[in-house]
């Protein structure tokens, strides 16, 4: 994913290696991928529906390193303390604060002991598809063309059984086997500032929402379009941080409601008996004519932003990108379904629809469209019957509501 200044990235590998079937298009805004039904029914599951890519979140699953490599010239990491391990402290301080944004939400599987100790290494080049998550603070990589502030790269299954580097085997289908965080180490016009650091220098990017931002990545997160999440595609302009700080009595403060939203749809806790709302339906245009022809089988809008507004508080409670549902053996179907799901129960919501045609555009959520479908031209042997072809998101619609049933 190419992006522009001041925003923040994910990549997506190209290359998947990449059980759960959704039968609606629940996604929030996650990485997708489709399962590589060419491989027996007992790896890849033998279904085409689109699953989420996500980490496990067992006890200790998820282990991060960073890299204590940092560039001089230009000093990019900007710190209080100016000796050699008291930069290093301040720095891992950041990273574990931010690691703790996202296992402070309530009513998921990521919790703090879902973290292995974070740990160092010394090795420049520590970020690369060896099945080990790291952090880099200057390592190059073509990826890092003008503007681009830091972006994450991730290894997804699409199959049981995949290996990458001496020790990470697939067990699930989306699973992640491996995330590094990138962020710039060659732009001379541009640092990042520790919480400490960041008043003094204004003009800094503020390290731990970027990084906090990054790590929504590494769990499976693609962008929001909603303003007021940590993955809302732009960084925070230089010398602010997104949110509110963190602190010991909401760890999870700098997310805002759509992203603590998205991680309880992601990683579900099964005892969480306050978030089991759901809000499901279909945007279908007024006038069928009005869809496209090609690809065949689009018969609802797809790519809207469907939001829920909570009545008593005004603050959106969740967003998707709607447009598609899946039944097993697959493939989509752009038929306009959109879910959201873990909503508080007990509360009244406000739904309304949008296009993708303001601030945030198509182009952001990639991942989390584009990869819906497999197909022959894309794939050689793909089953036609399994094979689909992702519509264009429509940017060019205006919507009305119509009372249910």
């Amino acid at each position: 994913m190419k992006l522009c200044v001041n925003r923040i990235c994910s990549i997506l590998l190209a290359t998947f290696y990449a059980i759960w079937f959704a039968p609606i298009a629940q996604a929030y805004s996650f990485d997708m991928i489709v399962p590589d039904v060419r491989q027996p029914a007992a790896l890849s599951g033998g279904s085409a529906c689109p699953v989420r890519a996500h980490q496990l979140s067992s006890t200790g699953s998820i282990a991060v390193r960073w890299s204590t490599a940092l560039n001089s010239n230009p000093v990019t990491i900007l710190t209080q303390n100016q000796t050699a391990s008291g930069r290093l402290t301040e720095i891992e301080q950041g990273i574990a604060q931010s690691l703790a944004v996202w296992s402070g939400v309530s009513g998921t599987t990521l919790v703090p002991a879902t973290f292995a100790p974070l740990s160092r290494t010394a090795t420049q080049t520590a970020c690369g598809p060896d099945g080990v998550n790291s952090i880099c603070f200057d390592q190059a990589d073509m990826a890092f063309t003008p503007g681009v502030l830091a972006f994450t790269r991730v290894i997804t299954t699409d199959r049981l059984g995949v290996q990458v580097g001496s020790s990470a085997v697939s067990t699930q289908l989306g699973q992640i086997l491996d995330a590094d965080i990138y962020f710039n180490p060659s732009d001379s016009n541009t640092a990042y500032a520790t919480p400490l650091a960041l008043a003094a220098n204004p003009k800094a990017y503020d390290l731990e929402s970027l990084l906090t931002h990054e790590l929504g990545h590494f769990l499976g997160f693609s962008h929001s379009a909603v303003w007021s999440a940590i993955m809302f595609p732009f960084a925070p302009t230089p010398g602010t941080f997104s949110g509110m700080r963190p602190t010991a009595q909401q760890p999870d403060a700098p997310l805002g409601d759509d992203d603590r939203t998205g991680l309880r749809v992601l990683y579900p806790d099964p005892v969480d008996a306050v978030h089991q709302g759901s809000i499901r339906g279909r945007i279908f245009p007024a006038n069928p004519i009005a869809l496209p022809a090609s690809p065949p089988g689009v018969t609802g809008v797809f790519g809207a932003q469907v939001v829920a507004v909570d009545a008593a508080t005004g603050a959106v409670a969740g967003a998707t990108f709607g447009g598609w549902s899946c039944v097993s053996p697959g493939p989509a179907q752009f038929d306009g379904t959109y879910e959201i799901d873990a909503l508080a129960v007990g509360h009244s919501y406000t739904v309304y629809a949008e296009t993708l045609n303001g601030v945030v555009d198509p182009s952001q959520i990639t991942n989390a469209i584009n990869s819906l479908c497999r197909n022959v031209m894309t794939d050689p042997g793909w089953p036609p019957l399994q094979g689909c072809v992702v519509p264009a998101a429509n940017i060019s619609f205006t919507a009305r509501t119509r009372p249910g049933p």
